[in-house]
This record gives structure tokens, sequence and C-alpha cells, in this order.
């Protein structure tokens, strides 16, 4: 029940939730350009070059600067098109493209899934902050609760990234 309520609130189920990707995609990806280019301006790292002596140490100051910056970015630009966050309607899929861009921003600089982890939870708890909710409900717990347990090694708990497969539990049958 918690699962098809989750997914009708958050744009329905079915077809809604499988376009859900392609109809932000674009978004999705000027976001995650958005972190590419602060990488090479910042930092000096190319994506379009991976050099694994050339990527970033992966710390929590790196982590917290490439999500606030990526998520900072893309608050202001869903709030300077109201119809875009409009189009994204209750809030998970306005969280969900804005995480996926800071995790991918923090993970491809850093060459490190954990800082890509951590950058999609960080995103996470800035949006709540910034705009009070993720979701409809209670439905935004699963998103902000992993933080604290990246690291753990028990699969119900956040489990690392090297560790998770193509069976990863969905978040919403284990909290």
């Amino acid at each position: 029940d918690q699962i098809w309520l989750g997914s009708y609130m958050s744009g329905g189920v079915g077809f809604t939730q499988y376009a859900t990707a392609a109809y932000t995609d674009n978004i999705l990806d000027e976001y995650t350009y958005y972190g590419m280019d602060y990488l090479k301006d910042k930092y000096g790292y190319d994506y379009t070059h991976p050099d694994p002596a050339a990527v970033i140490a992966p710390t929590q100051d790196i982590v917290n600067d490439l999500a606030t910056e990526v998520n900072l970015n893309a608050m202001e630009q869903y709030e300077q098109y109201p119809t875009m966050m409009e189009d994204h309607f209750g809030g998970s899929q306005r969280a969900g493209v804005m995480a996926a861009a800071c995790g991918l921003t923090c993970s491809i600089g850093t060459g490190n899934s954990n800082a890509g982890l951590n950058g999609w939870y960080l995103s996470m708890l800035m949006h709540k902050e910034g705009w009070s909710r993720l979701g409809f409900f209670g439905y935004d717990l699963q998103d902000q609760c992993g933080s604290a347990n990246s690291l753990s090694m028990e699969p119900d708990r956040g489990l690392m990234g090297e560790l998770r497969g193509p069976n990863y539990p969905n978040y919403a049958m284990n909290v």
C-alpha cells in the first residue's frame, strides 16, 4: 500500500512513472552539465577526459561544495521558471532531478560512489530546508534518512554503492 500511495501521490502509477525520466531528462542534463562546468572552472577536472590522477579527493568539504552549488543553481532555476516547477509536480520529481544532478557531479568529480550518495542526500536535505517538503505526506522520509547510513554494510540501512546490485531494495519497502 505504501509503495502504491507514494507512487500515486508523486505522479501516478504505470506510464506516468515510466515517463518521468523521459520528460525531466533535458532539465537533469542542464543541471548536471552545470555541475560539470563548475568542476572544470573551480577544480580543473574535465569530465570529457577522465583521468584517475585528476579526480578530486572525496572529502566532506568537496561534497558540500559541489552539491550545494549544483542544488542552489537548480532551486534558482525552478524559481525563475515557475512552469518548470509546476511541470515537475509534487516535489518528489523536483527532488529526484536535483539530487541526481548533485550525486552525479560529486561522484564524477571524485570518482567515488559514496561521495555521490552523500551529494544526493545533501541535496535532499537542502531541498527540505529550502522548500519545506520533498513530496506528499510522510513519503519523503526515505530521501532524508540515508546520510548517516551511507557507509552502512546493511542493505536496508543505506549500503555502500560498491555493494549495491540490480536487486537493491526499494527504500520505501525498508524504511
